[in-house]
């Protein structure tokens, strides 16, 4: 019983797979496409919404330094991420990682895991791009009725989220059609926002005052490490082009590339605007829905609300995006793995993208997005990746010793350390999150378990072909 537990994919077997007609993606992603793709799933709701909040309430002018910890983690992961996604080319991210890596149950809990990352953090984008998109109609004299743009029980007469809904729908046509096409899409977006960013930099550096840098750590280190743990919800998303490897020209190189440098542009991003943010304003006039917007307002910019609001519909609609592109592909893979049921991995005939497992990820969003708050359960995207992220550096330290011989186009430097600080850090980061969302993980973790005891188990198909390593 131990052994069908842990029972590990052929790597040889895993670059079978790709050659299946019935399976095979279309490759069209170049570096360029993945980098924009990074940066699109990356700037968004953390650069536009969290890092007011965390520096209100967890680390002041400190939450610069709540970011450069983040983007510490999220560096170690990205280059264990960059090394797995060049050596085992294949749609499925983390999840055929561990398969390969440490057996058939690890994997089932990340790909369950995963499920959970995406779902949950695109219903809270949807819910968050709908808001921006509701305040921008209405500084352009449009308002909608309260019945149709908002959740049942947000707002007195709300009945359904509307624009949640229906930007769902539109994203998942658009991925349905292709992910060339959708890779063209993002890349407007991201222009608008990255233009965005740079101008509010642009004109607010000129209103720093290093006397808004005191004290600099108001709540401790321990108000820096909680921040961290928040804002990390500001990197979500660099992991997703993983998913993409099986539709990558030459992923391996392009996919460490991509990775990587999404990665450093979006860190980079993030540490500058944090630091004129807080020196614009003190940190305790910044716990506002929308603090970017705010700081202008204060400093006497008073068209900064509708260029921000602009540029985070942008940014927030392609980081929308790219999760909705992320989790039909870890059903994908593990559809094609028989761990859940085979006609969830049909691929379109024309476009060749997973368009039934799209199509289903699109309605469950849209259906959650347009009808409930999701409110802090979107704390559960930043657990689940982070042990997503703590299984995937682990993974490169296990290949490293089982497959020596493997050709790897990247390798992760000063392997077992820098696997081992990504371990660490992530871990640390998982600790400093709320108890409930810790009781929410494990409950879910739990309800995937019975799944995989009842149904892939049994129908895994290493278990039919008895391809046990």
């Amino acid at each position: 019983m131990v052994k069908r537990l842990f029972r590990r994919k052929f790597l040889g077997h895993i670059v079978e797979e790709l050659d299946i007609e019935e399976h095979r993606l279309h490759r069209s992603l170049n570096a360029f496409d993945l980098t924009i793709l990074g940066i699109g799933a990356i700037i968004g709701v953390g650069i536009f919404v969290l890092t007011g909040a965390a520096s209100a309430k967890y680390a002041g002018p400190g939450v610069i330094l709540s970011f450069v910890i983040s983007g510490a983690a999220c560096a170690f992961a990205a280059l264990c991420y960059a090394e797995l996604a060049s050596s085992i080319p294949v749609a499925g991210s983390a999840y055929n990682y561990a398969y390969a890596t440490m057996g058939e149950m690890i994997a089932w809990i990340i790909g369950w895991d995963l499920i959970l990352e995406y779902i949950v953090a695109s219903i809270a984008v949807a819910i968050g791009w709908s808001g921006y998109f509701v305040n921008i109609l209405k500084a352009i004299g449009i308002q909608l009725p309260v019945w149709c743009s908002n959740a049942p029980g947000t707002v007195p007469g709300a009945i359904i989220n509307l624009p949640a809904i229906l930007v769902v729908l539109f994203l998942t046509a658009i991925l349905v059609i292709g992910i060339k096409e959708s890779a063209r899409f993002t890349g407007a977006m991201v222009f608008v926002k990255v233009l965005t960013v740079l101008v509010f930099i642009a004109v607010g550096i000129s209103h720093v005052s290093p006397a808004n840098w005191h004290p600099f750590m108001p709540f401790g280190l321990k108000g820096v490490i909680a921040g961290a743990a928040i804002v990390f919800f500001a990197y979500i998303g660099f992991d997703a082009l993983s998913t993409a490897a099986e539709e990558t020209e030459n992923p391996q190189r392009n996919m460490p590339i991509g990775i990587l440098l999404s990665l450093g542009i979006c860190t980079v991003l993030y540490i500058i605007v944090a630091a004129v943010l807080t020196g614009m304003v003190s940190y305790k006039d910044l716990n506002t829905p929308a603090p970017v917007a705010h700081a202008l307002s204060l400093v006497g910019f008073q068209w900064g609300s509708a260029l921000v609001s602009a540029g985070a519909v942008a940014g927030i609609t392609s980081v929308l995006l790219v999760m909705l592109m992320g989790q039909p592909r870890i059903f994908f893979s593990m559809s094609r793995d028989g761990l859940i049921p085979s006609w969830i991995c049909k691929v379109h005939p024309r476009f060749r993208t997973p368009y039934i497992s799209q199509i289903l990820t699109g309605i469950v969003v849209a259906g959650f997005a347009g009808f409930i708050d999701i409110g802090t359960a979107a704390e559960l995207c930043n657990i689940g990746t982070l042990f997503a992220f703590t299984i995937v550096c682990g993974g490169v330290v296990v290949l490293r010793r089982t497959h020596p011989e493997l050709r790897r186009s990247f390798r992760c430097p000063m392997v077992p350390m820098i696997p081992l600080l990504g371990v660490f850090t992530c871990a640390w980061l998982m600790l400093s999150l709320p108890k409930i969302t810790w009781y929410r993980f494990v409950a879910w973790l739990f309800a995937g378990l019975i799944v995989y005891f009842y149904y892939g188990i049994r129908h895994s198909r290493l278990a039919k072909q008895k391809k046990i390593q």
